[in-house]
């Protein structure tokens, strides 16, 4: 067992060391900022608010507008009265009368808006859509004609396929027969070289260059209509197509052409061939 002198010892070194904790942890203390965030920050806080709560509060209205609970003195009098109350009433109407006013200028400057799907008919802006919804199917073209650009496109249409038309007529007024061509076809040169030069036609096959004549295209056009011939050579008789190129070589080939052409012509021309003594002529008269 130690001596009490050791005991002695002992007891007053922890005695000091626990004496100079004490004293540098108070030191730290006071040298190190205070958190905000404390218990006793709170509390006072708090008290402090609840003594100060009642004055200056703002409480929002309905339609989001703030408005002080204590009136203010409008009328400048020093006192608020029946007065103060009846101006902010009065303030309160004017700004609401303005912001209607200025919802109704947006309005009124907004673009239309579109009718909901099951309303929108055809192709097209919702705008066409509106006029047209209360028309029954079968109006379609008399609303292009009442808004005057397809009046005007179908009588230009009506106004070139009777130019063509006329143009046509005109052609197979020229000859019984007649041969449409162009200069770069073969198959139009083969017959036109069959036709002109090996037979002898009276009066002589009018011939037209449909890739010279400015209608070249719709009056080949028309002729598919009539013919049900597109391609070119077209030959006609009386307005009638006698067929193509292989048509003609296939019908001089079997010695049949002028039985085709006197078929189809009768008495309207004349056609023999050239270089043949006792060939088959078609006469006038005959």
């Amino acid at each position: 067992m130690p001596s009490a002198r050791r005991l002695r010892l002992v007891m007053l070194a922890v005695l000091a060391i626990v004496i100079t904790m004490l004293f540098f942890t108070s030191k730290m203390r006071s040298t190190m900022p205070r958190d905000p965030r404390t218990i006793d920050n709170f509390f006072g806080k708090t008290v402090n608010g609840l003594k100060h709560g009642g004055q200056g509060q703002v409480v929002m209205s309905g339609k989001g507008s703030s408005t002080e609970s204590n009136p203010k003195d409008h009328d400048g009098d020093g006192t608020v009265d029946a007065d103060d109350e009846q101006l902010a009433k009065e303030m309160g109407d004017r700004l609401r009368a303005a912001e209607q006013k200025a919802k109704e200028l947006a309005n009124a400057k907004a673009p239309l808006k579109p009718d909901p799907p099951k309303n929108v008919v055809g192709v097209g802006s919702s705008a066409g859509g509106q006029g047209m919804k209360d028309k029954p199917k079968g109006s379609a073209k008399e609303t292009v004609n009442d808004n005057g650009k397809g009046g005007e496109n179908d009588a230009e249409d009506d106004d070139a396929d009777d130019a063509i038309e006329i143009t046509l007529n005109e052609i197979l007024k020229k000859s019984p027969v007649v041969i449409f061509s162009k200069t770069y076809c073969p198959y139009s040169k083969r017959a036109k070289g069959v036709l002109l030069e090996k037979y002898t036609i009276d009066p002589s096959p009018y011939v037209v260059e449909l890739d010279e004549h400015p209608l070249g295209k719709e009056i080949q056009a028309n002729l598919f209509k009539k013919t049900n011939r597109k391609t070119v050579p077209n030959i006609l008789i009386n307005g009638e197509s006698v067929g193509g190129g292989d048509d003609i070589a296939d019908l001089d080939a079997r010695k049949t052409l002028i039985d085709k052409f006197k078929s189809m012509g009768g008495k309207q021309f004349s056609m023999k061939e050239r270089f043949v003594g006792n060939s088959k002529e078609i006469r006038n008269g005959s």
